[in-house]
């Protein structure tokens, strides 16, 4: 099943490339498995830019998937999948595996995004929390892991997305009491569910970051608590399915990890990180 992808997304959503041009990209990355999460249908007072999948094309995404699967049966496993966000309503129709994400909070009648831009991020955070970049913080991992448990999702997407503008310390001090406790207290939240925690490498691929998250420490207290990890790219672009794999394997690792867990036909299983450090 090495290497494999769930977190994938295309142009029914805000990918670059169609569902089969993402198909013929994992292949060409040697890829076994891919799986299929197109962001779920939202209101559009949570979506101003557009980004997730129209409420009027998921019987037509789930029908291409599922075309896919059968026709490149015996060349990559596909599976159909769903990227749920904490303002999408519950899907109607069964999925193979979801994944749980927020992306951004309410706060004043207003929705603020975590990973649109680092200009409407600082603008958000100066207007509606005072320029207090601890309290966004700890609203964006409360409302993460309330949706993790809420949902029902399988794999919880990028953990802590607020640090995706934040490498090197340029907005906020990773280190600092306020930041620590309130993920802490998020992840412990969310592992009251037996969830599987995505290092995800997409902020790498779209030249955001230069390490996947979530950050090392929380990977560690992720490690001593029991929970478990997969590795995902959140590619939105053919030639990103498996970007940087190799380095999310080896932060896994350093942080005391020696499996991630797959996806197969007889549900997740887990498997040597040894399988992405030598792809």
């Amino acid at each position: 099943m090495f290497p494999q992808n769930l977190h994938t997304h295309t142009v029914f959503g805000d990918g670059k490339h169609t569902p089969e041009e993402m198909v013929l990209g994992a292949i060409a990355s040697g890829c076994a498995s891919l799986g299929f999460s197109e962001h779920s249908p939202m209101p559009a007072e949570a979506d101003p830019d557009s980004w997730s999948m129209k409420a009027e094309r998921e019987a037509e995404y789930r029908a291409e998937v599922l075309r896919l699967k059968e026709a490149y049966k015996g060349r990559l496993e596909i599976f159909l999948g769903l990227e749920l966000d904490a303002d999408s309503p519950s899907p109607r129709e069964p999925y193979a595996y979801t994944i749980g994400s927020s992306h951004g909070v309410w706060k004043d009648g207003c929705y603020l995004s975590a990973d649109k831009s680092p200009e409407s991020f600082v603008l958000g955070v100066r207007e509606h929390f005072g320029g207090d970049y601890y309290a966004f913080a700890a609203a964006c991992f409360q409302r993460e892991a309330e949706f993790a448990v809420k949902s029902g999702c399988q794999i919880v997407g990028h953990f802590d997305l607020v640090t995706k503008f934040n490498e090197g310390g340029k907005l906020f001090d990773e280190s600092d009491p306020r930041y620590v406790k309130a993920a802490l207290e998020a992840l412990e939240t969310a592992m009251t569910r037996d969830v599987i925690f995505e290092i995800n490498t997409g902020a790498i691929s779209r030249n955001w970051r230069t390490v996947p998250y979530p950050s090392s420490f929380l990977l560690k207290a992720i490690r001593e608590r029991g929970g478990r990890v997969c590795i995902t790219s959140d590619s939105h672009h053919k030639d990103t399915i498996t970007c940087a794999f190799p380095q999310a394997a080896e932060l896994a690792v350093s942080c005391g990890f020696r499996e991630a867990w797959v996806l197969t036909k007889n549900g997740f299983q887990s498997a040597g990180l040894e399988n992405y450090l030598n792809p």
